[in-house]
């Protein structure tokens, strides 16, 4: 059996880290890569640390609007379809990647392998929630990474070939935290003390592409006494360019490159808290029992809400301001599986 991998942004990279590991054990598994990371700190890193196969392909879109972006994905990859003729096409989570590889497949009768279905914000504004109901509604397999996804899915009658089989980013975070804690020194690099410093992530097109919620973000970071450590996303770092915004005046801020998965992992980990608006490290904060604040009115991510785990916040600035000051004493509860996801993925294939 050939399986068809498409990737394109740094969470999907991580996910596939773990999958492509049991896959290729089993079956021939080619990868896509359609370069909407391309950043070498968003990207190749990421290859080579998570020791994921090099891409048989890369596309090199990179950024542009979304249908640019998505149009000249789909004509990309249908080329390679027709070519490889798959028997399966897997995608992940909710990207323009992901929303193309499922149309291109589902139009070529490629049945389509979803992972990191049924999760819903329940805001349609958000490009990423068009993306996961599309590719959702065009998958013949649902691997759902919680039991709310699949009562997602249940409420919009898909029902058929859906599996909750827990998170694969579950995985890659128990694989890969002993070698972070082994192999990394970005604390050192950067005179860090773990627990006194907040890690942010901020780059969301819901924020970034609103001056005004830019300005608060940053006015609430102004208000933080302590030190702020910002890996900041290529794509953030232009549009405040755009906007004329100076960091320079907000206190103990650190703003570096973004970094690679094992750094990213030590950050999260020794963090007193995270501040972000990423999918991803909302999850990655509970996974690790660090307190998170998430700078959205929504989350997909609901199960990490409870006992304030992680606090919504939105843009207002003197929400974040307090959520970040808030003492809060989380009870993390096991909801995203026991670590053997992709082992789950691969077993289920193999049923057929």
């Amino acid at each position: 059996m050939k399986v068809l991998t498409v990737l394109g942004a740094r969470p999907q990279f991580i996910k596939a880290a773990p999958v492509s590991r049991v896959l290729r054990e089993k079956y021939t598994e080619m990868i896509v890569h359609t370069g909407q990371h391309y950043d070498a700190n968003m990207s190749d890193i990421f290859f080579e640390e998570l020791n994921i196969p090099k891409p048989d392909y890369n596309l090199g879109v990179g950024s542009g609007n979304h249908g640019k972006q998505t149009g000249e994905m789909l004509q990309k990859i249908e080329e390679i379809v027709l070519m490889e003729e798959p028997d399966y096409l897997l995608v992940y989570g909710d990207t323009n990647s992901t929303l193309a590889g499922a149309l291109v497949a589902s139009k070529l009768h490629v049945p389509v392998i979803h992972i990191e279905a049924g999760l819903r914000s329940f805001n349609k504004k958000m490009p990423e929630e068009i993306n996961r109901i599309m590719t959702d509604h065009l998958s013949e397999y649902l691997f759902c990474p919680t039991e709310t996804a699949v009562e997602n899915l249940t409420s919009e009658n898909i029902t058929r070939n859906v599996f909750n089989i827990g998170d694969v980013m579950y995985d890659a975070v128990l694989y890969n935290q002993k070698l972070a804690e082994n192999h990394s020194n970005i604390l050192k690099d950067y005179d860090l003390e773990k627990n006194e410093y907040l890690l942010i992530t901020i780059h969301r097109a819901e924020n970034t592409d609103n001056p005004e919620k830019m300005k608060n973000i940053l006015s609430a970071f102004s208000k933080m006494k302590e030190v702020k450590v910002w890996p900041i996303h290529p794509r953030t770092k232009h549009k405040l360019a755009d906007y004329g915004i100076d960091l320079s005046d907000i206190p103990n801020l650190k703003i570096i490159d973004p970094v690679g998965y094992l750094d990213m992992l030590t950050l999260e980990a020794n963090a007193k808290k995270i501040v972000t608006d990423s999918g991803g490290v909302q999850k990655e904060a509970y996974f690790m029992k660090i307190p998170c604040v998430t700078v959205r009115e929504q989350t997909e991510w609901v199960e990490t809400l409870v006992n304030e785990a992680n606090i919504l916040v939105g843009t207002d600035v003197e929400k974040i301001v307090s959520a970040v000051e808030k003492v809060v004493m989380p009870e993390y509860m096991n909801v995203f599986g026991d670590g053997n996801a992709s082992e789950k993925i691969v077993e289920i294939l193999k049923k057929g």
